[in-house]
């Protein structure tokens, strides 16, 4: 069930996660077959959006849960030290100093470094965090976290 906000109260955390998963994934694909510079860097600006309108919500709505149980610590520490990983890698990407060159190999690094993030979350963490976290809750972090996701995307879509 949708509500206007777009936010679907049937997805659990899990559910939701993977939905923005996977367009980040396909954003990642656009990026690595896109040729012209002003096309991929229009991409990368989408992708960078997603990436951390995700990881701010994630955060707050997956990993802190899960830390607050001792078999989850190192699982969310590790996730998250990746996210500061992909922060540095874009502001990298961000710096207008850089080399063409630079920004290919940086965009090449963040796409790799998404996709080993993303399957390793979802064949690893996410298993662990499901014993971890009760249905119930599983299901109340889900709407939380599209409602997160979806107002960190509007108030810095022009950042």
């Amino acid at each position: 069930m949708s509500n206007s906000s777009g936010v679907d109260f049937d997805q659990d955390i899990f559910a939701a996660l993977i939905a923005k998963h996977d367009i980040q994934r396909d954003l990642c694909d656009q990026l690595e077959k896109q040729s012209d510079n002003d096309k991929r860097k229009a991409l990368y600006q989408e992708l960078k959006l997603e990436l951390q309108a995700h990881a701010a919500a994630e955060e707050r709505h997956l990993y802190i849960p899960v830390m607050q149980h001792d078999e989850g610590l190192d699982l969310s520490r590790h996730a998250i030290t990746e996210h500061h990983e992909m922060d540095e890698m874009m502001e990298t990407l961000d710096d207008g100093r850089i080399s063409q060159e630079t920004w290919d190999t940086t965009c090449a690094d963040l796409i790799e470094k998404v996709r080993h993030h993303l399957t390793e979350e979802e064949q690893k963490f996410f298993k662990q965090a499901r014993k971890i976290l009760d249905s119930d809750l599983q299901q109340r972090l889900g709407a939380l976290y599209q409602v997160e996701h979806d107002e960190f995307e509007k108030t810095h879509a022009n950042d």
